[in-house]
């Protein structure tokens, strides 16, 4: 089983910018009403269609309200991610930190509003 997640946005130009540049992704495949991106390794995937698209079901067709969803990304080196990230002056919005259950991390935000944690898991 694998898990692609998609988000119903207006924003698909701005996410796949966002997607790409900020933190590598690769394109799989677009078209002029939906994008299909991929992680740097290829493990995992996540998707973006206009919404009210005439192509599509009543359950794909409402946008993305901004709110409630986030994804975390593991990385090897949260370190050096957060280096590169505030390199390229990204908005951190939540701060490294180190979390008494063991994990090492920061968060950003995708255009669509989608909190991004990005991680390096390790035992407290």
């Amino acid at each position: 089983m694998k898990l692609n997640a998609g988000i119903i946005t207006s924003k698909i130009a701005e996410s796949k910018k966002f997607y790409t540049e900020v933190l590598g992704f690769g394109v799989t495949f677009e078209n002029d009403f939906y994008l299909l991106l991929h992680t740097p390794n290829k493990q995992a995937e996540i998707s973006f269609l206009l919404p009210e698209h005439a192509s599509q079901q009543p359950l794909f067709k409402t946008a993305f309200a901004g709110k409630g969803v986030y994804l975390t990304i593991e990385v090897d080196n949260v370190n050096e991610m957060y280096k590169k990230l505030k390199d390229k002056k990204v908005d951190i919005k939540i701060d490294i930190r180190d979390e008494p259950w063991g994990d090492r991390h920061f968060a950003i935000q995708d255009p669509n509003g989608v909190g991004i944690d990005i991680v390096t898991y390790s035992r407290p």
